[in-house]
């Protein structure tokens, strides 16, 4: 019985010259880092890049990749820093980080049959306010949930991934959902 090979052995090929190795490490992690930059960024078009340009990233500085670290800590660390340098860029641009293609995004998720439609339009402007109340919360909070919450990453690994104390963290999701609880209630309180 051959067990799963492990990335970190996948990236050992990669540095040795196999050139299909990477391309194996990019199909493992994709769609959890388009997830994550989703999360963080709230735009498809724009997640879609920062993952592009997160495995660009891995791959030229895969030399560099020393294994003190899980690769999946490694490669959330490299895309956490493309979803905050794209922010910035957003920021310097004037652009809104939620807008109206988001808001049709959330609402074409497609629904089973049997559910009533006044439950998807419920369900629907729940997703936004979400999408919405995420978005609103400050960098540094909102990658810490959208880590935890969406990604369901462990709080160890959130701390390796942005190379912070397993203490912060904590605090952090702590603080983003007491944010996110005070945000939804308001929301609440408007659709009522």
């Amino acid at each position: 019985m051959q067990t799963a090979t492990s990335d970190e052995q996948i990236v050992e090929r990669a540095l040795t010259g196999d050139a299909d190795a990477f391309g194996e490490i990019v199909r493992r992690w994709e769609r959890r880092i388009f997830a994550l930059a989703y999360g963080m960024l709230g735009r498809e078009e724009e997640a879609r890049d920062a993952t592009q340009e997160t495995f660009l990233s891995a791959f030229r500085s895969l030399r560099g990749f020393r294994g003190d670290a899980k690769v999946s800590s490694w490669l959330h660390r490299i895309a956490v820093n493309q979803c905050i340098t794209r922010q910035r860029r957003a920021k310097v641009r004037n652009e809104a980080a939620l807008d109206d293609e988001s808001e049709k995004d959330a609402a074409s998720f497609a629904a089973p049959l049997d559910i009533l439609p006044s439950r998807v339009v419920e369900n629907s402007e729940r997703t936004i306010a979400v999408r919405r109340a995420v978005n609103s919360l400050p960098v540094e909070l909102r990658q810490v949930i959208v880590m935890k919450e969406f990604e369901e990453l462990t709080f160890r690994e959130i701390a390796d991934a942005l190379d912070l104390p397993l203490s912060t963290v904590k605090s952090r999701v702590y603080t983003a959902l007491k944010q996110l609880q005070m945000r939804l209630q308001k929301f609440g309180n408007e659709a009522a």
